[in-house]
């Protein structure tokens, strides 16, 4: 594999993912994405709470892969030292751009790039944070991916990593997916509908605890903390160098 400094990706090499294509079709979106603080609620005051409890501090570089419209990078941003914002799609990083700029923060970099692309030239991350969007890369890429975001930590810092992960067993999948599915409304509103929640199913790449762990340690990592929801269907974990 074509590696540079600290595991930077030659972005131009024929082979590697298509970060953008891979997005998602509802985050190229302009509609979607001007909908989405309506939609989704990162519970960003307790996620800042949480990592500080870990150790991040005033003095800590964050990078937040996947910020889409930074609800947690908003959140976290008086909290340290700088937040770098990254986010592959261009009308997500427009939004969180006018909402930084109408915040009037000065520690938010926003940068679009994706897990594959961005380069952390900075000092070493305190936090590397990613909610909701690994999920976004096939298994090899995701494996990469970790591996990336490693190089990126300071040898004390952490990983917050939140994702659609399954924790059941595959012959349990189609009852459980059409469970999970069914909770969606079939009317389009403000909240998740069962088609936005078929097509992540059909179209994304969410994987299995039992698939993602092994790459979490083959990353060089450690799980220092894992939360499993009820239904199966999330995984949030706190990683570290191992």
């Amino acid at each position: 594999m074509d590696m540079i400094d600290e595991g930077t990706m030659v972005a131009a090499a024929g082979w590697i993912l298509d970060e953008v294509a891979n997005a998602g079709r509802e985050n190229l979106d302009a509609g979607h994405v001007a909908r989405y603080d309506s939609k989704e609620d990162a519970g960003a005051p307790a996620e800042v709470d949480l990592l500080l409890s870990h150790g991040m501090s005033r003095d800590s570089i964050v990078v937040d892969l996947g910020a889409g419209t930074g609800q947690f990078a908003l959140a976290a941003a008086p909290r340290c030292a700088r937040i770098v914002a990254v986010d592959v799609s261009p009308v997500m990083v427009r939004a969180l751009r006018a909402k930084v700029a109408k915040a009037r923060l000065r520690n938010i970099d926003v940068v679009q790039a994706g897990f594959l692309s961005y380069e952390h030239h900075r000092a070493p991350a305190g936090v590397v944070y990613s909610r909701y969007a690994l999920h976004h890369l096939p298994d090899a890429w995701k494996a990469i991916a970790l591996t990336r975001m490693r190089t990126m930590l300071a040898a004390d810092g952490i990983i917050r990593l939140c994702d659609v992960v399954y924790n059941f067993s595959p012959d349990e999948a189609p009852a459980r997916i059409e469970q999970w599915c069914a909770m969606g409304s079939d009317d389009v509103g403000d909240g998740w509908y069962r088609v936005e929640l078929e097509e992540h199913i059909r179209d994304e790449y969410s994987t299995y605890t039992w698939l993602l762990e092994p790459m979490i340690n083959r990353a060089g990592l450690g799980i220092r903390t894992v939360d499993y929801s009820d239904d199966g269907f999330f995984a949030r974990y706190v990683l570290e160098v191992a």
